[in-house]
């Protein structure tokens, strides 16, 4: 970049000393604290912080979509129009004609959940066209002609048929790229982009963010991207805004951010990312598990197919040792959550077996034992979700969350209270917290929770399901070591489920690659990550952001198409 004094007239919207507050019981929320920053054409800033920073509010408050009852209450955010006239959004009245056309016509913004701003009722040809309509008055077969042309800009495959489908009819991937050919409808100046790709595969956050960058590029947008992800702002972005608690901690050129940070705060996001870069420390001390160790769970051709006839889980075979953490990954789609739930039985396979090795040393096969027993080693096998929220109660203290498997287990009075408090300090909380509901915590805390869960009674065996994919980055590794000390402590075996290449190489001690409904790969992850055997972990490894902007990867990854491999490999 060089180092010439950037012409105004390249500024298309300029923040100053941003001030939105919430008032609460307590007294006023700061949530976006005297920020200031500039938007220019063609080029990406990156608005950078975990949860709670105020990111998305600050996003929220340009286009004063801010939830109630917050609300801007200094500052100022100029929009420079095409003609060269000037508004200042912030003064706007925020349910006004004025900046209704500036929404989605001059300032387009896409969301982390394509379904909070889709309508699952309408045909996606009609909720694109309906922008044109608000604002240009475009109707009838011109409107139908000008989506087709976006439907193919953003590369949705059969943009014919497609026009007239549902939104609930797309995978993620396909419903963030909907999303997108509905904010470039009318050619906005500027793109906001909230956390686009956290819900989405690597893979397929990958071709978004080329999506965004090569559109970037043909239309000279400014684009906003909001993330946590320290890695994605290292593959993509121009000018790097460092955010924590409402304040911004650190400004500059990308270059600069990841090479010269100034801040503490901005040195430690850098480091939660490179510290994934590779295998955990705490896992190079470990003594090596013997490999004629007789298996705890070993899985022979299970197979299980939907009644819609989709092969879901087909003729997979995998062994896990004790003490060991097998990783299975893939992508949506791929089979492998379904694979987990067969393990505990949430699902029932149609075909093979599932041999599990009990604490008294004899074997029984998942696949066909009777309920009685099933129960019994249910408390030997455990499972964490994804989603904490989705699975801890609102209606139950921390405590009582706890303590169910306990309780149900026959444990109660002082030694359950006892062992609540003692299974809280093992996962970092305070006991004192025990009486909280779920709700007072963050995503990072209830996952804590949700661990403390499993481990209540002592199982052999838990099932990770996408178990820190929820969480920021900042928060991963520390998840990531704490159910690693968790293991060691208590000699856990771990089938750890994640579309995160990177998650996996960090903890596994095996991987098993799945596509499909199949394993394409298998082999201690040292092995897979360095050597991989298939062009489909190849591109699993590929897609994942490299956290420098020296050397970005992401655009030139390597692509899996499985119709070159099946000639190849028979």
């Amino acid at each position: 970049m060089s180092m010439k004094q950037e012409t105004t007239n390249d500024t298309i919207l300029k923040v100053d000393n941003l001030k939105t507050y919430f008032p609460t019981r307590t007294g006023l929320f700061k949530a976006v604290d005297d920020v200031s920053f500039a938007l220019k054409r063609g080029k990406t800033l990156c608005v950078v912080g975990e949860s709670g920073s105020g990111k998305s509010v600050t996003a929220r408050s340009i286009l004063q979509i801010v939830d109630k009852p917050g609300r801007i209450e200094g500052g100022s955010i100029v929009l420079t129009r095409a003609d060269g006239s000037t508004a200042d959004l912030a003064k706007l009245d925020p349910r006004g004609k004025e900046i209704r056309s500036v929404r989605g016509k001059e300032i387009a913004m896409i969301f982390q959940e394509p379904m909070s701003s889709l309508s699952p009722v309408h045909r996606i040809g009609t909720q694109i066209g309906e922008a044109l309509r608000i604002h240009f008055g475009i109707r009838g077969h011109e409107q139908r002609q000008r989506v087709l042309e976006l439907l193919r800009q953003v590369e949705i495959p059969r943009p014919e048929t497609a026009i007239d489908r549902y939104t609930f009819e797309f995978s993620g991937g396909m419903r963030q790229r909907v999303m997108i050919a509905m904010a470039l409808a009318c050619n906005p100046q500027v793109l906001i982009a909230d956390e686009p790709t956290t819900a989405l595969d690597v893979t397929t956050q990958a071709e978004i963010l080329d999506l965004i960058k090569r559109l970037q590029q043909s239309h000279g947008m400014a684009v906003l991207f909001i993330t946590h992800d320290m890695g994605v702002v290292a593959e993509i972005a121009d000018e790097v805004l460092v955010m924590y608690r409402g304040k911004v901690m650190e400004r500059g050129p990308v270059e600069q951010i990841f090479h010269a940070p100034q801040d503490d705060y901005t040195r430690r996001l850098i480091g939660s990312v490179v510290k994934l870069e590779k295998k955990a420390q705490v896992r190079f001390a470990r003594a090596e598990i013997p490999a004629d160790a007789a298996p705890l769970l070993d899985v022979r051709n299970l197979s299980l197919t939907f009644p819609s006839g989709l092969k879901a889980v087909d003729d997979v075979s995998l062994i896990v040792r004790p003490g060991e953490t097998l990783g299975i990954v893939g992508e949506s789609g791929s089979g492998k959550t379904t694979m987990g739930r067969c393990l505990l039985r949430i699902y029932d396979p149609q075909a093979g077996a599932m041999d599990y090795r009990r604490a008294d040393g004899s074997t029984v096969d998942l696949c066909t034992i009777d309920k009685t027993t099933l129960k019994n080693v249910r408390r030997d096998i455990r499972m964490i979700f994804q989603d904490p929220v989705g699975s801890l109660s609102p209606r139950k203290t921390v405590g009582q969350i706890i303590a169910e498997p306990l309780r149900l287990a026959g444990m109660k009075g002082g030694e359950l209270d006892d062992r609540v408090a003692e299974l809280m300090v093992q996962v970092g909380l305070e006991p004192a917290w025990r009486e909280r509901y779920p709700h007072a915590f963050s995503g990072g805390q209830r996952q804590r929770v949700g661990i403390a869960r499993a481990i209540a009674v002592k199982p052999r065996l838990i099932i990770a399901d996408e178990a820190t994919s929820a969480l920021d980055v900042s928060l991963r590794s520390q998840m990531l070591d704490l159910m690693m000390k968790l293991q060691d402590e208590l000699g856990l075996s771990y089938v750890f489920i994640s579309h995160d290449m990177s998650v996996i190489r960090y903890m596994c001690d095996r991987v098993a690659v799945m596509y499909r409904g199949k394993i394409v790969e298998a082999g201690e992850t040292d092995q897979v990550v360095n050597n991989p055997a298939h062009d489909y972990t190849r591109a699993l490894l590929s897609a994942i952001p490299h956290p420098d902007p020296r050397n970005r990867r992401i655009h030139n990854r390597f692509r899996y198409d499985p119709a070159r491999t099946v000639s190849a490999n028979g």
